[in-house]
């Protein structure tokens, strides 16, 4: 999904086995740097303490702030990349009894208490500190897993090679106007099949799709620092407004609010 020519690979670290159920490893990734499709022998809770990241699963496009993490079931592929740089905090969680978590990628809102702990577990690992505090830490991580609020914010992709390219271009042209119709002649097909086929693809309509792409990519512009009136333009909107309406029915606050915040 990724346009990888964009990006630079680097490599994926090795682990044998965790030394403990629950393990922290920090990595700060530079702007555009994502690991390779991978996967692990044990969960892994994807998350950065700044900076904004893209993970891919499956036909799943997800972008991650600071107040998010996705849940990595064990043994699911996958990439994470970092859009302008990021503090990637990881942590690998092993198949424990009573882990009780999700057994697909989940997108899970990060509480303030949550973010606390993973600060605190890579704190703790530059001290002399007992196992009795880590094991206490590891344990109330554990926890706080369970508690955290799953959010339903990722972006499916196609298939077929033909949305897939439509998708793409998307992407990279979001303020595209081209309609169903449009879409279909250049493809070839009738508009009843690229609305069929996309939906059934994707589990979303053509026009839900485009809707939740400018909403990502609003993510990440604004983490980028971009001025809100170019982002509007840049994503097709008709005005500042336009894009601040359709940006807090989604988010819950303003761009400037969301931002700051």
């Amino acid at each position: 999904m990724f346009r990888l020519q964009e990006w630079t690979t680097i490599e994926v670290p090795e682990f044998d086995a965790l030394p403990a159920d629950v393990v922290m490893r920090a990595q700060n990734l530079a702007p555009r740097e994502i690991f390779p499709m991978h996967t692990h022998g044990w969960n892994q809770l994807v998350y950065a303490t700044d900076g904004t990241l893209v993970v891919t699963v499956a036909d799943a496009w997800y972008v991650i702030t600071p107040e998010q993490a996705i849940w990595v079931p064990t043994g699911v592929p996958h990439t994470t990349g970092a859009l302008h740089g990021a503090a990637f905090r990881n942590l690998y969680v092993a198949d424990v009894p009573g882990l009780d978590m999700p057994a697909t990628c989940t997108v899970l809102s990060v509480s303030p208490l949550m973010r606390a702990l993973i600060i605190e577990l890579e704190a703790a690992g530059t001290r002399a500190e007992s196992a009795d505090y880590t094991g206490t830490l590891n344990a109330l991580i554990r926890a706080q897993l369970q508690r955290l609020r799953v959010q339903d914010f990722h972006l499916p992709w196609p298939r077929s090679p033909q949305l897939h390219h439509l998708c793409e271009t998307l992407l990279s042209e979001p303020a595209d106007s081209r309609s169903a119709d449009a879409w279909a002649q250049s493809l070839g097909w009738s508009s009843r099949t690229l609305l069929r086929r996309f939906e059934s693809e994707v589990g979303l309509t053509l026009r839900a799709w485009r809707h939740r792409l400018r909403v990502f990519l609003a993510v990440e512009w604004l983490c980028a620092g971009r001025n809100v009136t170019d982002i509007a333009l840049d994503l097709g909107y008709a005005s500042t407004s336009a894009f601040s309406y359709m940006f807090r029915l989604e988010m819950g606050c303003t761009p400037s609010e969301w931002r700051r915040r």
